[in-house]
């Protein structure tokens, strides 16, 4: 299974920047273009390993169940 990089804008929109078959040629890929972001502009770059692309989009635009001992006043 690849190693995707996407950048993620805002409301979860991806673009795929690219994929890898080792770990660590897509880190150090996606630590270089992180290098490159604007702080300001709100942008991500994600790295994830997935079956496929889709999957990979799926994963990374899902929501997350909030876990319920986390919240409230008594944690």
């Amino acid at each position: 299974m690849p190693y995707y990089v996407f950048r993620m804008g805002m409301f979860k929109v991806l673009e795929k920047q690219g994929e890898w078959a080792s770990f660590k040629e897509a880190k150090a890929h996606t630590n270089e273009l992180r290098k490159t972001l604007d702080p300001k502009s709100g942008d991500k770059y994600k790295m994830i390993f997935a079956e496929n692309e889709i999957a990979a989009q799926e994963a990374l635009t899902a929501e997350r169940a909030l876990e319920k001992t986390l919240f409230g006043d008594d944690w």
